[in-house]
């Protein structure tokens, strides 16, 4: 950010919040469901008589599925808030409102071109159609995680 007094020394603007919990949320989800995918994939192809004959060992799938499926949810809404926050946090008229300088009587701020965020969009429409279409697949009864998954 220019200073404007002369010399030609910049200076940096921080944004004001913390914007790192959404996202930190999301990624750790990420990572536990990943970790338990792999491992029910293992229960599933390794030791498949044992989740057949075992009547509490579906359930628990079951249990835990829905469980992710719900927190993956509140992770998409929780992203989707951290989204809107930086959003906001990096409007122009907002980052020309934290600026100083631009307060001066003889400063003429102008705000620039809106920034592109419809990648970040789409990422949190993704994010919650995969949580539904979990949800979704219990609530029809198809089973597994994977529901196209048949083992003979």
């Amino acid at each position: 950010m220019p200073v404007c007094e002369g010399n030609t020394t910049k200076r940096t603007l921080h944004l004001m919040g913390d914007f790192s919990a959404p996202s930190e949320f999301f990624v750790t989800l990420g990572v536990f469901s990943f970790l338990y995918s792999m491992a029910a994939l293992v229960i599933y192809l390794r030791f498949h008589s044992l989740y057949t004959e075992n009547k509490r060992l579906p359930f628990a799938d079951f249990c835990v599925s829905v469980s992710f499926a719900f927190f993956w949810l509140v992770a998409a809404a929780a992203w989707g808030k951290g989204l809107s926050d930086v959003k906001g946090a990096t409007r122009p008229s907002s980052l020309i409102a934290a600026m100083s300088v631009c307060h001066l009587k003889q400063a003429v701020c102008n705000a620039g071109a809106t920034p592109a965020m419809g990648l970040a969009n789409i990422s949190v429409v993704r994010a919650r159609g995969e949580a539904s279409a979990m949800a979704a697949r219990w609530q029809r009864g198809r089973g597994p995680i994977w529901p196209d998954l048949h083992l003979v």
